[in-house]
C-alpha cells in the first residue's frame, strides 16, 4: 500500500506541474478532485500498523518499521495535499498571460519525485545508503526555490502585473520544495528503521 500511494502522490505532483505548464485546465481539475484515493490508502496503512501492534507486539526493527509506515504515509498523504495546492494555485495562473518561460519548476518537479521514489525504495529495502542520497539532494532543492523565488521577484519589481501571476509561481516552487522535505522525512525514516538512527533535523547524519 506504501508503494501505490507513493506513485499515486508522484503521479499527481507529476499531473499538476505537467497541466501548469500546458495550461492544461482539465488536467489539473483531475489532480484538484482526485485526493481521495491517497487518504484511503492512508486510513488502510494505519489501520493495518494498529492492528500489527496490537496483535502481533512487534519488537526491535519490526516494531521501528511499523510505526515508521505510520509517519510515512502521513508524509505521502502531505504531498497529495500539496499537488492539489500546486493545482490549485495553478489554475489561477494560467488564467494570466504567462509571465516568462517555466524551466526551473519543472526542474524542481523533476528533483522532488525523484528523491519521492528514491526515499520510499529506501524505506521499503531498509537501504540507509541509498536514503543518505535523498537528505544531499535536499539542499538542491532548496537551491531552486531560492533561485526562482529571486528571478521572479525580479520580474515583479519591474513589472506591476507580474505581481499576482508571480505570487503564485513562488507559491508552486513553495510547495515543491516542500514534497522534497517530505521525501526526505521518509529517507529519515529508513535510516531510522534500518540502523535505529535518528537523522532528523541534521542529527545522527553522516
Amino acid at each position: 500500500m506504501l508503494v501505490t500511494m507513493g506513485r499515486v502522490a508522484e503521479e499527481r505532483v507529476q499531473a499538476a506541474v505537467e497541466g501548469l505548464v500546458a495550461g492544461d485546465r482539465s488536467q489539473i481539475l483531475d489532480v484538484v478532485d482526485g485526493d481521495k484515493p491517497i487518504n484511503d490508502l492512508q486510513m488502510d496503512v494505519d489501520n493495518r500498523c494498529v492492528t500489527l501492534l496490537a496483535l502481533h507486539q512487534p519488537v526491535a526493527v519490526d516494531l521501528r518499521f511499523v510505526v515508521a509506515a505510520t509517519r510515512v504515509s502521513a508524509d505521502l498523504e502531505r504531498i497529495g495535499d500539496l499537488a492539489v495546492n500546486i493545482a490549485e494555485t495553478a489554475l489561477r495562473y494560467i488564467e494570466h498571460r504567462p509571465i516568462k518561460p517555466l524551466i526551473d519548476i519543472p526542474r524542481m518537479s523533476t528533483v522532488a519525485q525523484r528523491m519521492l521514489t528514491i526515499a520510499l525504495e529506501a524505506f521499503l529495502e531498509r537501504n540507509a545508503s541509498l536514503a543518505e542520497s535523498v537528505l544531499l539532494e535536499d539542499d538542491q532543492l532548496d537551491d531552486l526555490n531560492g533561485q526562482v523565488f529571486r528571478e521572479l521577484l525580479t520580474y515583479m519589481l519591474g513589472n506591476t502585473q507580474a505581481i499576482e501571476p508571480g505570487i503564485d509561481l513562488i507559491l508552486i516552487s513553495r510547495h515543491l520544495e516542500r514534497i522534497g522535505d517530505h521525501a526526505t522525512n521518509i529517507a529519515e525514516d529508513a535510516i531510522f528503521v534500518t540502523e535505529g538512527r535518528d537523522s532528523r533535523h541534521g542529527v545522527g547524519r553522516r
